[in-house]
């Protein structure tokens, strides 16, 4: 059985869950999150906890276990807690504002990038090259930073660009070859 399909998921205190067969709707402090899950997986409600079992044990099924657990679990902590990705952005020049809910890098082009976010995420600019994704649907979050990171990358050379505040880059080393090259 799938280790992860099994555990239950905790209802916090303030969250509420509606299951209509395949449809759950979860409500909470932040706000509430729809989603329709595969009509073979069961989800019921078990001791103030969410339990998923799944009706056989073929290959399709046991994946679905778990991702449909998971899924169900991120929905409860993004209604309750919220989701946050922070980007950092290095480089001589390159900075982010804020103008109204939308932001505008300058990041080494000739003309400013502008980026507005999708409903449900906000936006929070801290100094000039911080920026941090908020809402509560995990991937959204995920992929509105990704986006963001999108506009420009970190450099494998010099590291400029927008990165993700927990990533490594690892850079290149540069044309070592043409410092110790002789004139003829």
């Amino acid at each position: 059985m799938s280790r992860i399909g099994r555990k239950p998921i905790p209802l916090p205190q303030g969250v509420s869950v509606d299951i209509k067969g395949s449809e759950v709707q979860v409500k909470g402090a932040k706000g509430e999150l729809k989603r329709t899950l595969h009509p073979d997986m069961v989800l019921a409600r078990q001791d103030g906890q969410l339990v998923v079992t799944r009706p056989s044990e073929s290959k399709l099924h046991k994946s679905l276990h778990g991702l449909t657990r998971t899924l169900v679990a991120n929905m409860v902590e993004g209604v309750s807690k919220g989701f946050e990705k922070s980007l950092d952005i290095s480089g001589v020049g390159y900075r982010a504002q804020k103008s109204g809910d939308k932001i505008t890098l300058q990041v080494g082009f000739t003309g400013p990038r502008e980026f507005t976010p999708p409903p449900g995420i906000s936006l929070v600019v801290e100094g000039t090259n911080k920026i941090k994704v908020q809402g509560i649907d995990k991937e959204l979050v995920g992929l509105v930073a990704a986006h963001i990171r999108e506009i420009r990358p970190p450099d494998a050379y010099k590291g400029k660009g927008i990165k993700y505040s927990n990533e490594r880059i690892r850079l290149k080393p540069g044309k070592a070859g043409k410092a110790t090259a002789k004139k003829k």
